[in-house]
């Protein structure tokens, strides 16, 4: 009888290894599976295509997501949109064109920011694939919710990278300080920029927006992307055209005489210190 009371309680203890080893286990395929929850949100380009990607979101889709968003941050990566021809630039601003032209002033301007991260290719280097497209996700959100505090219009994201429209220059230079002094903030309310802190560079132009024809100035959305390759992180550069306007609204370092691919001449640039 003793007997079968050993082998009886070791059973049991067996059986209770077993279950806690299964927990485990159950604990660490959802972490995962969270982790590629928030991977594939990453990747979605809006709230409505994260929305429905998630929704429909198993184990063998997570994982085909988590390849996907790292595919993404591959090829699209490293500041590219900066780099992008004429040729780019004309064809993101025509898929939004109708919702552009409601947002240029009454003179028929608007003001283009353009944004990417500082060494986004070391980073993703560093942090590995899965992480980085965590920061990335952590650094989009951030910029978007200024964006829609101070109502702009995200014409196109790619890697790192934004292009937004604004329609003052006014509320894009409020909107880029109040993304700047976020990141650098200690206070940050995102756990994934704190341990990673991000430096993002801004370039900001304003130019016209629409012809009588409806046809977007491709030129001056590249000049806007021209300028933002130049800054450096945590820098906010802009062009004489902004200067100009708001001289009396923002402090104004200069930054050099530069030339810049695609453009003739040369063309001053100026730092913004914030509003005076």
């Amino acid at each position: 009888m003793l007997a079968l009371v050993w082998i009886l309680g070791a059973g049991l203890v067996i059986a209770l290894a077993a279950v806690a080893v299964l927990a485990q286990q159950l604990h660490a395929v959802r972490q995962e599976l969270a982790e590629e929850r928030r991977a594939l949100e990453a990747a979605a380009e809006s709230p409505a295509q994260r929305a429905v990607l998630t929704a429909g979101l198993t184990a063998g889709t997570a994982v085909r997501a988590v390849v996907e968003a790292v595919n993404r941050v591959r090829e699209q990566g490293v500041g590219g949109m900066l780099v992008s021809s004429l040729e780019d630039f004309n064809r993101w601003v025509a898929e939004q064109r109708p919702a552009i032209g409601r947002m240029a002033a009454a003179d028929g301007t608007v003001t283009i920011f353009f944004s990417d991260i500082e060494g986004s290719t070391a980073l993703n280097a560093s942090l590995g694939d899965r992480r980085w497209v965590r920061v990335l996700d952590a650094h989009d959100r951030l910029v978007e919710t200024y964006v829609e505090k101070y109502r702009g219009l995200v014409v196109k994201t790619q890697g790192d990278g934004h292009m937004v429209v604004f329609s003052t220059p006014e509320l894009a230079l409020d909107a880029a300080l109040d993304v700047q002094r976020a990141l650098a903030s200690p206070r940050n309310r995102s756990r994934e920029l704190r341990r990673t802190p991000v430096r993002v560079r801004m370039g900001l132009h304003t130019g016209t927006a629409v012809e009588r024809s409806g046809d977007y100035f491709g030129q001056n959305v590249a000049l806007a992307a021209r300028v933002a390759a130049q800054a450096r992180g945590g820098e906010i550069l802009v062009t004489e055209e902004i200067v100009t306007a708001l001289a009396d609204v923002f402090g104004f370092e200069p930054a050099g005489t530069v030339t810049l691919k695609g453009f003739e001449g040369e063309h001053d640039l100026w730092r913004v210190d914030g509003r005076v």
